[in-house]
């Protein structure tokens, strides 16, 4: 475990906020990492960048975080986990809520790899979208909301429908549900996912972050849609003592 300074914080959109740490992780996009405050606990993040992670307030433990600031200390183990592998040249990045971390880390870090990126995010209002500086790593960006007070109405995978042939590849993160239709959409092929599971080693001790047969913080958390065929994924989640549930 290391200690790192918080080197600058800010609001990236609606109880959204980015923290930079003043130390550089040598990371594959789509890894994460693990971050304990002392007497508050440990949560996992996926990493944005080398020295990046964004993170939305939801409970204790993201409340407490939102109380630090430039020059407060947190510790962090890591970068954990599968990342991103680059293929296709037109592709889709498939974004829900706060998925955007390892999305715009792979599109930072890939981008040369690729022909044409257009990212599809969908959140409840204007205020949820978090983009960093996005904009400057993709050729398109097509906003949906819940309700159309912004962008399209409806949700990426609408857009995604309609699209399917423009794109190659597609990559996506994002809540639960929406992943899984983009695997329908996709017939699971030609597809990475960034998937999230209720973590507390995320080193494959514990078991808590269960998906089918894999580990989601050592098999993944990026998986092929091929892989994810047989599992819960959209379907069941695991709570802390281990019982599924409905998502």
């Amino acid at each position: 475990m290391k200690r790192v300074k918080i080197a600058e914080t800010w609001e990236e959109a609606g109880n959204i906020k980015a923290f930079r740490f003043n130390e550089t992780l040598n990371f594959i996009p789509g890894q994460f990492i693990m971050l304990w405050i002392p007497n508050v606990g440990e949560k996992p993040f996926s990493l944005a960048d080398k020295d990046l992670i964004l993170v939305k307030k939801v409970g204790p433990f993201t409340s407490k975080l939102f109380e630090l600031g430039e020059g407060d200390y947190v510790w962090i183990r890591g970068p954990y986990g599968r990342g991103f592998t680059p293929k296709g040249k037109k592709i889709a990045l498939i974004a829900g809520g706060i998925g955007i971390p390892p999305l715009y880390a792979l599109v930072k870090h890939f981008g040369n790899d690729f022909e044409k990126i257009t990212l599809i995010y969908g959140a409840r209002s204007k205020e949820e979208f978090a983009l960093l500086d996005i904009e400057n790593y993709v050729d398109e960006i097509v906003f949906t909301t819940d309700d159309g007070s912004f962008g399209l109405k409806g949700f990426p995978t609408d857009v995604l429908r309609r699209r399917k042939g423009e794109f190659d590849y597609v990559y996506t993160c994002g809540p639960e549900i929406m992943m899984a239709k983009v695997l329908e959409i996709m017939n699971f092929k030609n597809v990475q996912v960034s998937a999230e599971r209720y973590m507390k080693c995320g080193i494959g001790v514990c078991g808590s972050c269960a998906l089918g047969k894999y580990l989601v913080c050592k098999d993944g958390p990026v998986f092929y849609g091929e892989e994810l065929k047989e599992t819960e994924l959209g379907r069941f989640k695991r709570s802390p003592d281990g019982r599924i549930g409905m998502l």
